[in-house]
C-alpha cells in the first residue's frame, strides 16, 4: 500500500513537473513571435496601444453619460485586451502569409489553421519539386489542394482524384491550387494562399456533420503513408542546403 501511495505521488509530481515545462515552453513561444511581430510589424505595438486606450475611453464616456463610468473604465479595459488579443492573432497570420507565401509547405501550414469540422491530410501525393496535393475533407466533401507550379500540380490533382473518386462514390471532389497571382479563370481553380481558408468555407454544404469522420477513415486507408508523403516537412520548408538535402532523400524514397 505504501509503494502504492508513493508511486502516485510520484506519478501527480511528474504531471505537474511536465505542465509547467509545457506552460514555460508556450510562454517562450509567445514571446518569441511577439517580439518578431513588433520588430517586423510597425503597426503592431501602435496599434495595439490604440485598441485598448481607444475601447477603454469609448466605455469611460458611456459611462459618464449613464453612470458608473469606473466600472465602464475597467470593462472598457477588458474589452480592449480581448480586441488587441485578435489583432495580434491576425497581424501574425498576415505576417506569416507574407513570409512563407509560394515556399513549400506554406499551404499545408495554412489547412492546419482551419477551425473544427474539418480533416486535414497533408502531401497524399508529392512529386521531387515538393509540388504536392493535399486533402480536405469537411461539410462540402472533399477539397483536393494542390501547392506548387500549376503545370506539374495539375497532373497531380488529376491522378488523386481518380483515386478519391473510387472510393467516395457520388460526394463532391473539389480542386484548388494554391499560387501567388492566382488566376480566377484557370482550370482548376487557383487561389492565393491568404484566400484558402476563406475559400474552402465557402462551398456548398453537402455532407452532413456524422459523415465526416467515416468519409476521412475510409480515404485514410487509400494512403497509408508512403516515403515520399513521410519527406514533406510538416509547414513551410526552409531554404537552401536543407531544402536540397530533403529532395534528395525524396527522390531516393521515391525512386525518381
Amino acid at each position: 500500500m505504501a509503494a502504492s501511495d508513493k508511486q502516485s505521488k510520484e506519478e501527480k509530481k511528474a504531471a505537474k513537473q511536465a505542465k509547467r515545462a509545457n506552460g514555460k515552453q508556450q510562454r517562450g513561444q509567445f514571446w518569441q513571435v511577439l517580439k518578431m511581430l513588433a520588430k517586423e510589424d510597425k503597426l503592431f505595438i501602435p496599434g495595439v496601444i490604440a485598441i485598448i486606450i481607444g475601447t477603454a475611453v469609448v466605455a469611460f464616456l458611456v459611462g459618464l453619460l449613464w453612470g458608473g463610468q469606473w466600472w465602464m473604465l475597467f470593462l472598457g479595459i477588458l474589452l480592449g485586451i480581448l480586441l488587441a488579443m485578435t489583432f495580434f492573432s491576425r497581424r501574425i497570420q498576415r505576417l506569416m502569409y507574407n513570409r512563407y507565401e509560394g515556399t513549400p509547405g506554406a499551404a499545408a501550414w495554412t489547412l492546419d489553421q482551419l477551425r473544427r469540422g474539418w480533416r486535414v491530410t497533408q502531401s497524399v501525393s508529392m512529386n521531387t519539386h515538393f509540388d504536392a496535393v493535399h486533402r480536405v475533407v469537411g461539410r462540402p466533401g472533399i477539397v483536393l489542394v494542390g501547392e506548387g507550379e500549376p503545370h506539374r500540380v495539375k497532373p497531380l490533382l488529376t491522378q488523386e482524384k481518380k483515386k478519391v473518386a473510387r472510393i467516395v462514390g457520388d460526394t463532391p471532389i473539389y480542386e484548388l491550387i494554391v499560387v501567388e497571382g492566382a488566376d480566377t479563370k484557370a482550370s482548376p481553380e487557383q487561389v492565393e494562399l491568404p484566400k484558402l481558408n476563406r475559400r474552402l468555407t465557402r462551398y456548398p454544404m453537402n455532407i452532413s456533420r456524422d459523415k465526416i469522420d467515416a468519409l476521412d477513415t475510409r480515404l485514410n486507408s487509400l494512403n497509408a503513408k508512403s516515403g515520399m508523403q513521410a519527406s514533406m516537412p510538416k509547414g513551410p520548408m526552409p531554404q537552401g542546403a536543407k531544402v536540397r538535402s530533403v529532395n534528395r532523400t525524396a527522390r531516393r524514397k521515391g525512386g525518381k
